[in-house]
């Protein structure tokens, strides 16, 4: 079934009316007519089978039917805080990081991040991620649209107050101290929340890595194996998700 994005919905609310962009795909693309089923989801975890009620190229109202059941949520939030990755792959990290069930993701840009957060800022990359998320959620089934903040420095986001658990991945062998992510398995109480550091292309800077374990963030790595920056956040939130029964 057809499910479409209505952060206007209202629960309450017998009648609710689309954004243009997502009427605009119900009549243009999907082709989908007055009378047809259709769900409705709010971002925020409700969502309904509705029936819809006018149609116009760009006008959409659909009629509550009944609540359903979405997918259910991650037992422990997760935010990704990746290192901003050239081209399209940021793209694919924050299709693939929501559709596995993250509660929100961090844009860093770091001393090995070829871009700035003006630049990021200027050419609309936070809005294109946040229409990668929604149509995301839309295809795994989550009623809930994580959140993709404004990138951060590094050093800024570090200074933010902290998550029950932070964990920043590194290569093997790169830094002192640290510990493979399995090391978590003897661990039994789950963190309330957590998030978890990924670098950009060529790593972390020797400074970065130690500005983050001085702030109490854990380094982890993800065996004896390096993997490429765009694989490393899709594996450790697998892992991590086993790890805390959410698969």
């Amino acid at each position: 079934m057809h499910r479409f994005f209505a952060p206007a919905l209202d629960p309450g609310d017998e009648l609710v009316t689309l954004p243009r962009d997502e009427a605009e795909h119900l009549t243009r693309v999907l082709r989908v007519g007055v009378g047809d089923t259709v769900s409705v989801f709010d971002g925020r975890g409700h969502e309904f089978l509705a029936k819809v009620s006018a149609a116009a190229r760009r006008d959409v109202t659909v009629q509550l039917l009944q609540r359903v059941e979405p997918a259910a949520e991650a037992g422990v939030p997760l935010t990704l805080a990746q290192a901003v990755l050239k081209g399209e792959k940021m793209d694919e990290v924050v299709r693939d990081a929501v559709m596995l069930g993250v509660a929100a993701i961090q844009p860093l840009v770091t001393a090995r991040t070829e871009t700035t957060i003006a630049a990021l800022l200027r050419g609309g990359k936070v809005d294109r991620w946040r229409r990668v998320a929604v149509a995301s959620v839309k295809q795994s089934r989550r009623a809930v649209v994580p959140h993709i903040h404004t990138p951060l420095t590094l050093e800024t986001f570090l200074d933010e107050p902290a998550s029950a658990m932070r964990l920043m991945l590194v290569e093997p062998g790169a830094a002192a101290g640290s510990e493979s992510l399995a090391a978590l398995r003897a661990e039994t109480a789950h963190p309330a929340d957590a998030v978890v550091f990924v670098g950009p292309e060529g790593g972390w800077a020797d400074r970065e890595r130690e500005a983050a374990a001085a702030r109490g963030v854990r380094l982890v790595t993800l065996g004896h194996r390096t993997l490429r920056a765009d694989a490393v956040p899709i594996a450790a939130i697998s892992v991590l998700q086993f790890l805390w029964g959410d698969l």
